[in-house]
């Protein structure tokens, strides 16, 4: 069983990155956020083959695409993405450049969650 992101865990990111790089602070849509964190549970509950990196690119997918925040919902998709993995063993090793590029691509509805996965489990080394 994965380790999970927590809600205020999630909340706590958000309000760092918005502070540290800007943009509109506030609370999350009504249930925004929570609907973005059970997507990885729920997909795991009806596929249990699922992998981390399967349930990361959830993670990222949703919180890009849901909009939960008023601003910064791309920076939290690659922050929760990254926490998660780590969470779960393993270390983001994109480029920071890479890695927000990316994530502009999949928020733009260029790139398909199966896609981020494949590109995590690329960028990706399992920690000691």
């Amino acid at each position: 069983m994965p380790n999970w992101l927590e809600k205020r865990e999630a909340l706590f990111f958000h309000a760092e990155l918005v502070a540290e790089y800007g943009g509109r602070p506030g609370p999350p849509r009504d249930n925004a956020l929570e609907s973005t964190l059970a997507r990885p549970h729920n997909l795991l509950a009806y596929e249990p083959e699922r992998n981390v990196f399967e349930l990361a690119a959830c993670y990222g997918f949703g919180f890009a695409r849901n909009h939960c925040f008023p601003d910064g919902n791309k920076r939290i998709a690659l922050v929760c993405m990254d926490i998660f993995l780590q969470l779960n063993g393993f270390e983001l090793t994109a480029d920071e450049v890479e890695a927000v590029d990316v994530i502009r691509t999949l928020a733009a509805g260029e790139m398909s969650e199966a896609d981020l996965a494949l590109w995590l489990e690329a960028n990706t080394r399992r920690l000691r």
